[in-house]
């Protein structure tokens, strides 16, 4: 494993042999990435997400359930690049400095301010860029040479900041304030911690008020309903991908009173927990070991949680 740092980039080629099923990643820095075979879901709740082959994401930071499916008994492979809003900020400041570049950017939709994620299709630079960087990779020319590394990603910026304004655009640019990225990060890692609203707010260094107002503008909704929905969306996968018990389940999503628990699952999907998975036991093989290899891997929490049909 490479060490990690604010202003080095990681770029990596994963290879899934088999599905693994829905798995929860936690990034600390934000993920562009292209999809070389297979398809990957994102899911949302109830909504999914298809990322095809030839496609291009980002991911921010933070949780998302992803699904890396293999498509005619070939392996799942992705490249994927990560990188930091402090290194980005530099990479614009260097294009902007030596090569006059006016980066602009007017782009806005419901599905940028609200999703974490972006796909589009690759233009044909960004396609010869990721095949390029494929033969890098092959050879692990990024793992011996950090200087290659950084000249793949100003590459990259430049090709995303240089076309027409997007959702892509939009999302990448986005991250240059790093004072958003923080916040969102000091929240994403306390989604399952035993911890109040005002405890949250001092370690954002924010007024509970403040720390509100805050809260609505990154996350959309006020922060306790907020909470609770991404907790009882990974109680919701460990369910049907696992057979531990509803009161277990519940003290590891943060609901250790199981009565209260179970009312809470029942408001936001209609069933008990115990009738939600007897409802999708029927579709949900064994869970399955993580099967993927990296040339390199980011500072990134994979953990398999089984699949289900949403």
């Amino acid at each position: 494993m490479k060490n990690q740092n604010e202003g080095q980039p990681t770029i990596v080629k994963y290879v899934e042999t088999s599905c693994p099923g829905i798995q929860l990643l936690n990034l600390s820095r934000c993920a562009i990435g292209y999809v070389v075979r297979g398809h990957r879901n994102i899911y949302y709740g109830d909504k999914c997400y298809t990322i095809s082959r030839g496609e291009i994401f980002y991911l921010g930071v933070g949780n998302h359930y992803v699904e890396d499916i293999s498509d005619d008994g070939r392996s799942f492979e992705q490249i994927v690049v990560y990188y930091s809003p402090a290194l980005l900020q530099r990479i614009l400041l260097h294009l902007n400095m030596n090569y006059s570049i006016n980066i602009t950017n007017t782009h806005s939709c419901e599905r940028c301010r609200s999703m974490n994620h972006v796909v589009v299709s690759s233009t044909v630079a960004l396609r010869s860029f990721f095949a390029h960087t494929a033969s890098y990779l092959q050879e692990d020319n990024f793992i011996h040479d950090e200087t290659a590394e950084n000249i793949k990603m100003t590459e990259l910026v430049y090709l995303i900041v240089s076309q027409s304004d997007s959702c892509l655009k939009s999302k990448v640019l986005a991250n240059v304030d790093s004072a958003r990225d923080n916040f969102e990060q000091t929240v994403y890692s306390h989604i399952f911690c035993d911890i109040s609203i005002e405890e949250l707010a001092s370690k954002c260094n924010r007024s509970l008020t403040s720390f509100k107002k805050e809260f609505k503008r990154h996350f959309f909704t006020p922060p306790h309903r907020w909470f609770i929905h991404q907790r009882l969306m990974q109680s919701r996968l460990l369910l049907v991908s696992t057979s531990k018990s509803i009161s277990e389940i519940g003290n590891e999503c943060t609901f250790p009173n199981t009565s209260h628990f179970i009312k809470l699952f029942k408001k936001e999907y209609g069933h008990t927990p115990a009738t939600y998975r007897s409802i999708y036991s029927n579709s949900i093989g064994e869970v399955r070991p993580n099967g993927r290899e990296a040339v390199a891997c980011d500072a990134m929490v994979a953990q398999t949680v089984g699949s289900v049909a949403l």
